[in-house]
């Protein structure tokens, strides 16, 4: 709630956001925000497979809430996973507590034209669905999000079959059949532009790529074969709602990664978000970036760190986020704690400079 009792529209303050705008007051939302640090995730995964969960309107739209319910985050991310257009494009796909694991993976020219596309409003029914019921739940005022995983990373799981230290055989593939690994990644390219399609038609106010995988490539090996298929997908969506494309370990990449398309790009812990800014200018926002590992900290540290990332921005065009998926053990209050910082105004000096807050900055409180 505002000052003057009127309900906060954190959707147009996600969407302001989105488009660069300057805010006093910043949203906020956590990467695998819904998950097993959560009690009440875990009571429900006592009785529910993984992937049952995901594929179970009902149960998807249970455990997507449950962030909003007891952190206040700013925007509702529908429970899913990365790996489902992977089985949706043929592929066996196991889920469970030891990882993701796809036992018949595509390792030649053959196992990629075998690979088909799908239709997400039947074959992936449950996703637009628990989107349009997470929707109607939250009401017009608060951004739901959508994702997919971006075309290098997915292949990565879908060659290696799982993940792997080095993915040396993807690499290989990529090296040894570029021609037939570009294929790979044109058809994942357009199995998802119609899966991210049909989740904005169910009312995703913005949807992500996840791109984790992308900093183990080179620059070169990135622009040649993961850039373009990550442009082909943000092209065909054609502005109609705000990208955000994260990638990990990726600093050697950032200029290349700007000419994504994306509208956000969102950034790990590893990068200064001042110098990125600079070196981007103000027409990308920026989404990010504590360490996740920063919330097991003692609550000052949480305090301190978080208005730090607060304000490197200035208050323009920053979505506040960790800068991976929240560690499994981390204390709920203190995801509370991140949460309750970030929602804080900035102090005035900070939105109109950039400035950190004098805490931040080793002044006297």
């Amino acid at each position: 709630m505002t000052t003057n009792s009127v309900p906060l529209d954190r959707k147009d303050l996600f969407l302001r956001a989105c488009r660069g705008e300057t805010l006093s007051r910043l949203p906020v939302w956590m990467m695998r925000q819904a998950g097993r640090y959560l009690p009440e995730y875990r009571a429900i995964r006592a009785n529910h497979a993984f992937l049952d969960v995901c594929k179970t309107p009902d149960l998807a739209v249970e455990v997507s809430l449950q962030p909003f319910r007891l952190l206040g985050v700013d925007a509702v991310i529908v429970f899913s996973d990365i790996l489902i257009p992977a089985e949706a494009m043929g592929l066996k796909l196991e889920l469970g507590d030891a990882g993701p694991n796809l036992p018949e993976p595509v390792r030649s020219k053959r196992d990629v034209e075998k690979l088909k596309l799908f239709d997400p409003e039947t074959e992936t029914a449950f996703l637009p669905e628990a989107i349009r019921r997470i929707v109607r739940e939250v009401g017009p005022t608060v951004p739901v999000l959508g994702f997919a995983a971006a075309p290098w990373t997915l292949a990565c799981y879908m060659v290696e079959g799982r993940t792997k230290e080095g993915f040396a055989t993807v690499k290989s593939f990529l090296l040894s059949e570029p021609a037939t690994f570009r294929d790979l990644l044109h058809r994942i390219a357009q199995a998802t532009i119609p899966y991210l399609k049909a989740q904005i038609a169910a009312g995703a106010a913005a949807v992500q790529l996840f791109d984790t995988w992308c900093g183990e490539l080179s620059l070169r090996d990135y622009q040649e074969f993961a850039l373009p298929a990550t442009q082909e997908i943000i092209s065909a969506l054609g502005g109609s709602t705000p990208v955000i494309y994260y990638t990990k370990a990726s600093h050697h990449l950032l200029p290349a990664i700007a000419r994504s398309g994306a509208n956000v790009l969102s950034v790990d812990w590893r990068v200064d978000l001042r110098a990125l800014r600079d070196q981007l200018g103000p027409r990308i926002a920026i989404q990010g970036n504590v360490d996740p590992a920063v919330l097991f900290g003692p609550p000052e540290q949480i305090r301190r760190i978080t208005q730090e990332a607060m304000a490197a921005l200035g208050g323009t065009g920053h979505i506040l986020n960790l800068g991976h998926g929240i560690l499994q053990h981390t204390p709920v209050e203190n995801a509370q704690l991140f949460i309750q910082t970030g929602q804080q105004s900035l102090q005035p000096e900070v939105v109109r400079v950039g400035l950190a807050p004098p805490s931040a900055r080793g002044t006297a409180s």
